[in-house]
């Protein structure tokens, strides 16, 4: 879609938001504690607009400021721009709210392995709008219509399905596996892992996994993060070997990001299935029923 060139450039945002709200307040202290900053860092956000603005826009005394009629006139400006702003965006969420179906899911499943269906989905149901609600924090599951899980789909309440059952294998970046010769699980032993820490998770850890191939020996603990998408970057930025499953990381291997290090794999104890929570909604079924019942929803 092509804009139209706008016929003028505001100066950076946070430059009117700092100057709004020491001008509402009428103090660089206050609008300091109110935007989390210090009063320097307001001071100097306005004194950079009032040099864009090439115009005063306090008056400073030692007793505190106070707005120059151009202040006035920019504050009065600022505060109808920004009602504006918030009608448009409370009027966008009310139409999300009545039309989008929502889907919760982790930063992982949904960059390495939801986002690409939505795609597709959309190809076929453009008329439906989605919207993801990402995050790698607990199970709050009132602000969405479906979520997405890995865990143990026969202790699941409610109507679920299992979306694939997958397994895991130990990757590594081509020049990784070229700089450590791994030809048995326990060459692993030896060489930089890449630890997933996630407490609010049940991810298969690198013990689970090799202990599940018959190694009970010590492991190293070189880089530990608590995001899987992470654990996959530093992978590929050779920083170490990495668990992976088969159903997220599909795509990393087609493009010879990463590649598997050993030819042993073992079966996830736990299934990648989606939740229904919006049962009165023929959209979020519609989108349910597509994501469980279509090819892509098998790994490659």
């Amino acid at each position: 879609m092509n804009l139209p060139s706008r016929p003028y450039t505001l100066p950076p945002m946070g430059t009117l938001v700092s100057f709004e709200a020491a001008a509402r307040t009428v103090s660089f202290k206050q609008a300091a504690k109110e935007l989390n900053v210090t009063p320097a860092a307001v001071s100097h956000q306005i004194k950079a607009l009032e040099q864009e603005l090439q115009c005063k826009l306090f008056r400073r005394h030692h007793r505190g400021v106070e707005l120059t009629e151009s202040g006035a006139y920019l504050l009065v400006a600022l505060q109808r721009g920004f009602e504006g702003i918030n009608e448009a965006v409370t009027q966008l969420r009310g139409q999300r709210d009545r039309s989008a179906v929502t889907i919760r899911s982790t930063t992982a499943v949904s960059s390495l392995w939801l986002t690409p269906r939505l795609a597709q989905f959309w190809k076929t149901y453009g008329h439906i709008s989605v919207a993801q609600v990402v995050s790698d924090q607990g199970r709050d599951e009132s602000d969405c219509d479906l979520s997405i899980h890995y865990g143990d789909l026969s202790r699941a309440t409610g109507r679920c399905r299992a979306l694939f059952h997958d397994r895991i294998m130990a990757l590594g970046s081509p020049r990784f596996a070229q700089q450590h010769a791994i030809t048995e699980v326990a060459d692993l032993a030896r060489v930089p892992l890449i630890h997933l820490d996630a407490p609010e998770s049940d991810w298969t850890d690198w013990h689970a996994w090799t202990k599940a191939l018959g190694f009970t020996g010590e492991l190293g603990s070189a880089h530990r993060v608590n995001n899987y998408v992470i654990a996959l970057q530093a992978a590929q930025d050779d920083m170490g070997a990495v668990l992976g499953w088969e159903g997220l990381t599909s795509e990393l291997l087609e493009a010879g990001k990463l590649i598997k290090l050993l030819p042993e794999t073992i079966s996830s104890p736990l299934d990648f299935y989606v939740q229904l929570h919006n049962q009165s909604s023929d959209r979020a079924a519609l989108v349910f029923d597509w994501l469980t019942q279509t090819p892509q929803s098998t790994p490659g």
